[in-house]
């Protein structure tokens, strides 16, 4: 029997997954309205919205899905307090070096397994993903599908992504009942996008024709580069 999965939005790239007695949460930004700046990185962050649900009030988590950590938009000082208390957070091989702790790197396609007594198991798939045109490099990120009787039959989350072969390959190998995009048109480094745009989500939803095609990720955030 299928289950339903219930999807609320915290803002921006945070998203709470609820399915069979899971609950995951996608790259935690809890932080207040407000201009971020790491000391390492050029890029500033306003964020002009605060988050639907407090820190307090998340409740307990089985697991984060965190896209990247090295962007302040997608893991800022709320969200990394938050990590310790999951007992593991899916990221990328380089982040997880980064975090250390719980934290599991997963290279593309890499699968792992969550598994509770009294429910279903939940599989976890790494996705490709690029954060940019081809020449410019923001570091490694990932994408996730999750998965019950199969790998990615349930949820496609992109992560901070562009269309292209990767995410076409997902959705060739892929048939999931939900797919969150991260869109946004991002265009923190000058004219060219970060992130998907109208043109990839139309792209993206030619290959989910039959299913929910939800949006996540800008609302929230400006981020430009800081002058030097």
């Amino acid at each position: 029997m299928s289950r339903s999965i219930t999807l609320t939005l915290i803002g921006g790239p945070t998203v709470l997954i609820e399915y069979g007695g899971y609950r995951l949460l996608t790259d935690p930004t809890f932080d207040p309205p407000g201009q971020y700046q790491g000391s390492h990185s050029p890029v500033r962050h306003v964020k002009t919205d605060g988050p639907s649900i407090s820190i307090a009030e998340i409740g307990k988590l089985d697991s984060v899905l965190l896209s990247h950590d090295h962007h302040f938009d997608n893991l800022d000082n709320s969200g990394r307090s938050l990590l310790p208390t999951v007992e593991a957070v899916y990221t990328t091989r380089a982040g997880a070096q980064r975090l250390g702790q719980n934290a599991i790197g997963l290279n593309p396609f890499e699968t792992r397994y969550l598994e509770r007594e009294g429910r279903e198991r939940l599989i976890v798939t790494a996705t490709p993903a690029r954060h940019g045109p081809i020449g410019i490099d923001v570091g490694d990120v990932v994408g996730f599908a999750l998965g019950t009787e199969t790998s990615g039959d349930l949820v496609y989350i992109t992560g901070d992504t562009l269309w292209f072969d990767g995410t076409a390959e997902v959705a060739r190998k892929f048939s999931p009942r939900v797919v969150i995009l991260h869109t946004g048109a991002a265009e923190p480094r000058g004219r060219f996008h970060m992130t998907m745009g109208s043109e990839d989500a139309l792209e993206a939803a030619h290959y989910s024709a039959t299913i929910w095609v939800g949006r996540a990720r800008r609302s929230g955030w400006r981020v430009s580069v800081a002058a030097r």
